[in-house]
Order: structure tokens, then sequence, then C-alpha cells
């Protein structure tokens, strides 16, 4: 074979290795991530609606200081509901415009989950192209072509 046949693989898995390995892990994580909110989002809408099916309007629990250390707490009014909304910021909700605002945040999360699944898909193709490219370059036969023992 070839110096030139050999630098172009060479080059094609350098880029496989260097590029769209990376991209792929990182667009993986990414997506785990907006999973992660959506279903902390999904959590919340749970709690919200049992709290209204209930009828709670009070309610004691235990409150993580930091450091995984706990105190009581009680909170005597449940009419309204603190939301972070991102970027540290907390916003105060009724109820019912809490349900609004996770709804059109899970909205939100689901198109960009389904980005990051398109994205996904987009660069596992273009490795099995570049792959596809290396086989022909070292001229090995396609897996349709080879034929399987007889044992």
């Amino acid at each position: 074979m070839d110096n030139y046949r050999l630098d172009k693989v060479h080059k094609f898995e350098e880029f496989v290795d260097q590029r769209l390995k990376p991209d792929l892990v990182r667009a993986v994580s990414e997506r785990d991530k907006v999973f992660e909110q959506q279903k902390t989002f999904s959590d919340l809408r749970k709690n919200i609606e049992n709290l209204q099916k209930n009828s709670v309007t009070s309610l004691r629990t235990l409150v993580n200081l930091g450091s995984e250390a706990y105190m009581q707490a009680e909170v005597p009014d449940m009419q309204r509901i603190f939301v972070d909304v991102g970027l540290g910021f907390h916003v105060e909700f009724t109820w019912s415009e809490a349900l609004n605002y996770i709804s059109l945040r899970e909205e939100k999360l689901a198109r960009q989950i389904e980005e990051y699944t398109h994205h996904i898909a987009s660069i596992k193709a273009q490795i099995k192209m570049v792959c596809e490219g290396i086989r022909e370059l070292l001229q090995l036969p396609t897996e349709a072509t080879l034929q399987e023992p007889i044992f």
C-alpha cells in the first residue's frame, strides 16, 4: 500500500479520534444534563399536583443546610412556591403559575433533547462515513461481502 493512502487513513483516524469522538461524548453528556433537568421539573410538577389534590395548607419538612446537615422547618402558608428559574434566581409563583411555568419549561427541555438527539445521530453518521472511507482506502471488503465460516 502506498504512503499516500496510509497518510490519508492516518488523517481520517485522527479526525475521528480527536474531533468526532470527543464531540459525541460532549453531546451525550449535554443531553444527559437536560434529561436530569427534565426529571427535576417532572418531579416538581407531580409534587405540586399532589399538594393541590390533598389540599395541603401547611408543611413540616427537613431542609438541607449544606454538607448533608438537615434542620426541621415548618411552612405555615403553602399558597406560594419559589421555583429555581436558573442562574441562581428563584421566582415566587402560585401553584397554578408554577404548573404553567413547569409545562413551558418541560416543552423547551423536550425540544433541547430532540436537538441533541439529532446532533448525536449526525455525529454517529459522520463517524460511520469516515470509517467507510477508511475501509475503501484500505480496499477492505464490505461487511455484506464477507463470508461466514462454515463449522
